[in-house]
């Protein structure tokens, strides 16, 4: 069977099964034969008539690693282990013991435990087409950048140049041809104009007065204070005005249904927290409300309401507004308002005996 060569021009082989009276020659070159494995290998080659060329197209190994290996220059091969290959290759394409050839090489380079180095000839390139990607990039960019820059310089509106007013000019002029062309006093510059964007100073409620009245700042903490309470009195007095209002849901209502309800019901005025708990004192419902939120409670005794700002949540019993809470706790049983106490019975004047009238007779005639 003729031998595979690839693309192999010319390959002339000793065993070629064509030759059927090719003379065998009485001595063939062993891989025993040289001074070193390299010597044997070109001897063998030699022998059947074959290039360098010829081994590198049948082997596919390059002809200078071929050359590199016949003179054992270590140093132009690869790592070992593709060097290992190539021999076994070469020895097998020259019809040799190609573990033997291993053998000899590894007995003729013995491994001085050296680092994997890659194979020569191998160049890491870099794919040129990501600088210009990169350069692109960056032109697009400046170009941009210039182009703000451009725009801003463009667009910038310059201040108007200050004039003087064309009244204050004749004015000056007239005085100044009324002194015979002397010089002219002018007066002091006027103060520059207040900012409208400066706010203003804070002032404490009740300061003024106090320093009016001659007092101190105690005083006036105590007119601040009496305001505050004659705030709250009125707050207080619109509240007993809006006693007995109905309720009017003003947005999401929680707790429980109409059905399991205790006619309780808590609505927040302002946005705010509300904490119902159990009777063991866990938390059944944490919620934020919104102004206008409602909490319908249920019949469930031992509930308390835990709030941060009281003030905030109308109370409602039978749905009408029975007043606001006053502390953070509350139980809800407390909420409920006692029941009206019973009308007296009205007693009745004993009842006066009538006198029977006297019987009249009854004259007949």
């Amino acid at each position: 069977m003729p031998l595979d060569t690839g693309t192999v021009g010319r390959l002339h082989l000793v065993a070629d099964a064509d030759v059927d009276d090719a003379p065998v020659a009485a001595y063939q070159p062993s891989l025993n034969e040289g001074s070193d494995l390299g010597v044997a290998l070109k001897s063998a080659r030699q022998f059947r008539g074959l290039t360098t060329q010829d081994v590198a197209d049948a082997t596919r190994i390059r002809q200078a690693y071929i050359e590199a290996l016949e003179d054992m220059r270590l140093e132009d091969l690869p790592s070992r282990p593709f060097t290992i290959g190539y021999v076994r290759a070469y020895a097998g394409l020259l019809g040799l013991d190609a573990e033997a050839a291993v053998a000899r090489f590894k007995h003729d380079a013995p491994d001085d435990g050296a680092e994997l180095r890659a194979p020569v000839g191998v160049r890491r390139e870099r794919d040129p087409r990501l600088a210009l990607i990169f350069a692109g990039g960056l032109l697009v960019v400046g170009a941009i950048l210039l182009w703000n820059v451009a725009q801003h310089a463009i667009t910038k509106v310059e201040p108007p140049p200050q004039v003087a007013p064309a009244a204050a000019s004749t004015q000056v002029a007239r005085a100044a041809s009324g002194n015979g062309g002397g010089s002219v006093s002018l007066g002091a510059p006027l103060p520059a104009p207040v900012e409208s964007t400066t706010p203003e100073p804070y002032k404490t409620p009740g300061l003024d007065d106090a320093a009016a009245n001659g007092g101190s700042v105690d005083a006036a903490k105590a007119a601040a204070k009496a305001r505050e309470e004659a705030e709250a009195k009125a707050g207080e007095a619109s509240q007993q005005a809006r006693l007995g209002s109905p309720f009017k849901p003003r947005g999401q209502m929680l707790g429980a249904t109409q059905a399991e309800a205790s006619g309780v019901v808590l609505q927040a005025r302002k946005a705010t927290s509300l904490t119902v708990r159990g009777p063991d004192g866990a938390p059944v419902l944490t919620r934020w409300l919104s102004s206008g939120d409602a909490y319908r409670a249920p019949r469930t005794p031992g509930l308390t309401v835990d709030v941060v700002e009281p003030e905030a949540f109308d109370v409602y019993y039978g749905g009408v507004l029975t007043g606001r809470l006053t502390a953070s706790q509350t139980a809800l049983a407390k909420l409920i308002p006692p029941p009206p106490p019973a009308p007296k019975p009205v007693a009745s004047a004993p009842a006066q005996p009538v006198a029977a009238k006297p019987a009249v007779p009854i004259r007949i005639q």
